[in-house]
């Protein structure tokens, strides 16, 4: 984490000539760069290494926990989440992300794997196509708000689809699972110059087995980014992003575990 800290900051200030231009156009007693609009659209570019295992029971054959990396052959790709924020006043904004994730595998089974109530032999080949969709809508109350920071309180609803299809000579099947997974935590944003911000974010939830035999989650997002606004509706993003999420639905489980570094860019109006 030292390590990330350090990128980050030495990425925020590759722009010394922009950020002083910004500090005497926006003194710290006006709002800072980037603080004043109504809507804010923004895309994210992540590269992260997937930790993904899932296991399907069927017909009382107890489904094999499957590492989609080991066993199915699949590798991290380039990921795209589109992000929108729609502020009507100062301190509420209503946001909605979506994270659309998608692999493509071909490999050959080095193990017996029992999946969905059918069984993939030793030296199968087997051709994988995963996909793990979220879509995000929430809500956010800064409930301390001053000219250079804000702390805030989000409460959100994260809508997971995820579809496995297992192929291979003679057996073809496919488990789909879908479910809603409320989450809320805090946002804090620091502007450490008037054009440079700052922001932390931890959301998640954990719905313990207690409350259902069929059905349990947990789901844990970090975020630390930083912002160098060009103008009030221009800036570019680098930051470190760690999910982690993991669902039970009846008879079918999964866990997901990402983290990495990002770069983004955001326009707001």
């Amino acid at each position: 984490m030292k390590a990330t800290l350090a990128i980050l900051v030495y990425a925020l200030f590759l722009s010394p000539a922009i950020a002083r231009a910004q500090s005497r156009a926006t003194p710290f007693q006006d709002p800072s760069t980037g603080e004043t609009y109504h809507i804010e659209g923004g895309v994210r570019f992540w590269h992260p290494t997937p930790d993904l295992t899932v296991s399907s029971s069927q017909f009382d054959l107890v489904g094999t926990v499957i590492n989609a990396g080991t066993d199915l052959g699949v590798t991290g790709r380039n990921l795209n989440e589109l992000r929108l924020v729609l502020r009507p006043a100062k301190k509420h904004k209503f946001r909605l992300n979506y994270l659309p994730m998608s692999y493509l595998a071909q490999s050959t089974v080095h193990r017996t794997l029992v999946f969905n109530g059918n069984t993939y032999g030793v030296n199968l080949p087997v051709a994988t196509e995963l996909h793990w969709n979220t879509l995000m809508l929430g809500y956010e109350y800064d409930f301390v708000y001053q000219q250079r920071f804000f702390v805030g309180l989000v409460t959100q609803m994260k809508l997971t689809n995820v579809k496995v299809d297992l192929s291979a000579p003679g057996v073809a099947n496919f488990t789909d699972a879908k479910a809603p997974i409320p989450n809320l935590g805090g946002i804090g944003r620091v502007y450490v110059m008037p054009n440079i911000a700052i922001t932390g974010e931890l959301v998640g939830i954990k719905i313990p087995n207690s409350l259902s035999a069929d059905y349990r989650a947990h789901y844990v997002d970090f975020d630390l980014n930083g912002t160098v606004n060009v103008t009030n509706n221009v800036g570019a993003q680098v930051g470190y992003r760690s999910l982690d999420v993991g669902y039970m639905f009846k008879k079918d489980t999964g866990t997901f575990l990402m983290k990495g570094l990002y770069f983004g860019a955001v326009v707001r109006y």
